[in-house]
């Protein structure tokens, strides 16, 4: 379901943007010349999705180049460089993320990074038995976002996107969905419990489709996406954006009139151009298609990451901004607590304690509620207004009915 930032100046001129921890009370960044981190590293565990049919390829570049940022920009945490174990998994599998947890055991990383793993719950045990805390931006697996009990995820539940965008359907009196997914038991479990209730509560004619992971005929999927022109169609979640775009493609082809949604991807508004226009995006965090609408610091924190992202020459793309973006906020806010002793516990208990934090690039911050691992429920809902360009559908960040919310384990 996932999933962007402080004066660009900060990084391209001699304006200072830095505290005495190498990164200030918000998610700002070091000064023009930045600070290197040094002596023994602080290991951290990432499951990160790069094997089976549904990788990920964004995370390891938002992964790389976030360490380029916290280790060569704001001087690590607590002045020590940050080593990412990265074990690949396989989100078909909940073996290999079990593997990864004991590897993340053995290694003795004091968090592990959740990658947008919808088989994070397998790993949820062995993780809290061993006493280190499970950290990510959206909770993918239903289970692990169900509970606040050792995790902290700074974006949204993945029920916020749901009822978020459900909301907006409905106050532009659009009445029909029909959303595609992944044959893959966690989507399953997002459209049967998440997706029909919403639907139903907020008077909107839900209907689901589903595809083989190792991905779909397009063209067979967009004309059964456009059966009974729904006033809106597309994806609820997808692996990769070339799955968004050789949909939104199809969907164009089909002659489809309505809304086209396309998850949190935004390659297809650089590849269709004009045609993407119309289109709505979700996201935690803003991105970069809608640099012109982010306010400071967000704007300008969006630029230095993707500055960092370009620089690395990967994949890009939602899952690139999120992990660059999950792993800036965990290390500012550790470096805002000045933890020294960095055992599991000890960040966990940071990470618990955070309030009325300014993100990197997204919404303030409050994290610890005894209901939820996430820190916030706010979501940006994107429409596609220009080539190449997005605005948030409602001028910034929407909060999602809390009502809605409290009827979903662990959204509220």
């Amino acid at each position: 379901m996932a999933a962007v930032a402080v004066a660009a100046a900060c990084i391209f001129s001699v304006v200072s943007c830095s505290s005495d921890d190498g990164g200030s009370s918000d998610g700002s960044a070091a000064d023009a010349s930045g600070t290197k981190a040094s002596g023994e590293a602080i290991k951290v565990g990432l499951f990160n999705p790069t094997k089976g049919p549904a990788t990920q390829g964004g995370v390891t570049t938002g992964k790389d180049a976030a360490l380029d940022y916290i280790n060569n920009q704001i001087g690590g945490i607590g002045g020590r460089p940050v080593e990412i174990v990265d074990c690949g998994i396989d989100q078909t599998a909940p073996e290999s993320t079990v593997s990864c947890a004991n590897q993340f055991v053995e290694a003795g990383v004091v968090a592990a990074i959740d990658g947008y793993n919808a088989e994070s719950a397998s790993a949820v045990p062995i993780l809290t038995s061993a006493g280190i805390p499970l950290v990510g931006q959206i909770p993918f697996n239903t289970s692990t976002g169900a509970s606040a009990e050792n995790r902290v995820y700074f974006g949204p539940p993945p029920a916020a996107f749901l009822v978020g965008f459900m909301q907006q359907l409905k106050a532009a009196n659009k009445n029909s969905l029909t959303l595609a997914n992944a044959d893959l038991p966690q989507a399953h479990q997002v459209f049967d419990g998440l997706m029909k209730p919403l639907g139903a509560q907020l008077g909107i004619d839900v209907k689901s489709v589903y595809y083989p992971p190792t991905g779909p005929n397009f063209t067979s999927l967009a004309t059964t996406l456009a059966e009974g022109n729904p006033a809106a169609a597309g994806l609820m979640t997808s692996q990769n954006d070339n799955v968004c775009t050789k949909l939104a493609q199809s969907l164009r082809s089909v002659n489809y009139e309505g809304t086209m949604f396309m998850a949190a991807c935004t390659d297809f508004i650089d590849t269709m151009g004009a045609q993407a226009v119309g289109a709505q995006t979700y996201s935690p965090i803003w991105q970069p298609p809608a640099m012109d609408s982010a306010p400071e610091p967000a704007k300008a924190n969006l630029g230095i990451a993707q500055k960092f992202i370009d620089e690395q020459g990967g994949t890009g793309g939602f899952y690139a901004y999120g992990t660059f973006a999950t792993l800036a906020d965990f290390a500012i806010t550790l470096n805002n607590a000045k933890v020294t002793d960095f055992t599991g516990p000890n960040v966990l208990g940071a990470l618990k304690a955070v309030t009325d934090y300014q993100s990197f690039i997204g919404p303030k911050l409050n994290c610890g509620k005894p209901t939820t691992p996430n820190c916030t429920t706010e979501m940006l809902l994107f429409d596609v207004v220009a080539e190449k360009k997005t605005e948030p559908a409602t001028g910034g960040f929407i909060t999602p009915l809390p009502a809605a919310l409290q009827r979903i384990p662990g959204a509220y």
